[in-house]
């Protein structure tokens, strides 16, 4: 005989099967929801509690208790949790606020070793100081409810996010400057005067200190069509020394000069200075924009400039502006390009490519333009 089920029937109206046919197909509704809509739908069709259990993935009980629930307050009412449902809270607002006031602080300044929190370290801390500080809730804390405590309150003191202090206090007046020489390149790029009579030249100049000449241990394999779709090389490599480029960009014609030196010290820079000076006619002011390192500003670089007077006019970036000197603009691609991944012999190959490579550039210049805040300056 078969089995005939003593339960009663759920019968809905056209409103509710439509709202849980859309609740049982959402992909935005609470699993709970969805889940719980599937089973008041198949019970609905006339499907038994078990086949119901084996088709949503539950136990029979989950099954049971959600067709009890729709038949006796309503099959709406069935796919929600009824109030008062769950274990009751028992840690108090006040020693949830202790334990976040706690994550806010070093873990150094309340006498640990660590500098950083970890869930761990904090629910250790809190079981053991949070009952003498007079919130008993906290003596059996676990780090999943630390984790949810800070995960809440939106507080991540595992985490470290680097900011840039602002030390210059001349930052907005020297930001302007570089600026300024900007504006001064976008007027002279749209102006039709020829180059012949341009009076200034300006540049953006700046080091690229530590390029490594680095050494492959084994000969890299070349990729093999069908087999290996990329170039092998061994993990180990040798090192061979650093090089330092001293680069400086025109900001008008996209133009690069750069020189290979295994120092940049004040008479590196000098040597720059002089190599710039025979680039342009005489009559031409080479106006740079670069930072404050020590060269530029030392007993041996003013002593240079006081011999070619009204030749050189220096706009140094704020302290920490660097981001201001599009010539960074230039090195952050050179290293995407020409510098990744690059191997050689010896520290002569490597800036003999570096040089090749700036040849190559200066056959097809690229213009680097300042695009931001531009909207702020007065035309000069």
């Amino acid at each position: 005989m078969p089995f005939v089920s003593s339960r009663a029937k759920l019968e809905l109206t056209e409103q509710e099967g439509a709202e849980l046919e859309r609740i049982a197909h959402a992909r935005t509704e609470p699993a709970r929801r969805v889940e719980r809509a599937r089973i008041l739908l198949a019970y609905h069709e006339g499907e038994t509690v078990s086949a119901i259990a084996r088709r949503v993935g539950v136990a029979r009980p989950t099954v049971e208790r959600c067709v009890g629930k729709a038949l006796s307050m309503g099959a709406m009412v069935a796919l929600a949790d009824l109030p008062g449902r769950g274990k009751p809270a028992t840690l108090t607002t006040e020693a949830k606020a202790w334990m976040l006031d706690r994550a806010c602080q070093k873990p150094s300044a309340l006498g640990y070793p660590y500098e950083l929190w970890t869930t761990r370290l904090l629910a250790q801390d809190a079981r053991t100081h949070g009952p003498a500080a007079g919130h008993p809730s906290l003596a059996h804390l676990g780090r999943g409810t630390v984790s949810k405590l800070l995960r809440g309150a939106k507080v991540r003191p595992h985490k470290i996010a680097y900011y840039l202090e602002r030390r210059d206090p001349e930052f907005a007046g020297k930001m302007a400057q570089v600026l300024c020489v900007y504006r001064e390149v976008q007027v002279a790029r749209e102006s039709v005067a020829p180059p012949s009579q341009q009076v200034v030249a300006w540049l953006s100049y700046d080091e690229k200190p530590g390029i490594q000449a680095l050494a492959t241990t084994a000969p890299d394999r070349l990729p093999v069509p069908g087999l290996h779709p990329t170039v092998a090389r061994d993990h180990e490599y040798v090192r061979l020394g650093t090089s330092t480029l001293l680069a400086a960009l025109d900001l008008l014609t996209g133009q690069v000069w750069g020189m290979m030196m295994d120092r940049h010290r004040s008479a590196e820079f000098i040597q720059f200075l002089c190599m710039l000076d025979g680039k342009y006619p005489k009559g031409v002011k080479l106006r740079l924009i670069l930072d404050n390192h020590s060269a530029h500003i030392s007993r041996e670089t003013r002593r240079f400039l006081e011999t070619m007077p009204n030749r050189f006019d220096f706009i140094f970036t704020p302290i920490h502006g660097s981001w201001l000197n599009l010539v960074e603009s230039f090195f952050g691609k050179l290293a995407r390009t020409l510098l990744r991944g690059m191997r050689v012999s010896t520290k002569e190959e490597l800036k003999r490519r570096v040089e090749e490579h700036l040849v190559d550039l200066n056959d097809s210049p690229v213009v680097f333009r300042w695009r931001y805040r531009m909207e702020d300056l007065s035309v000069v």
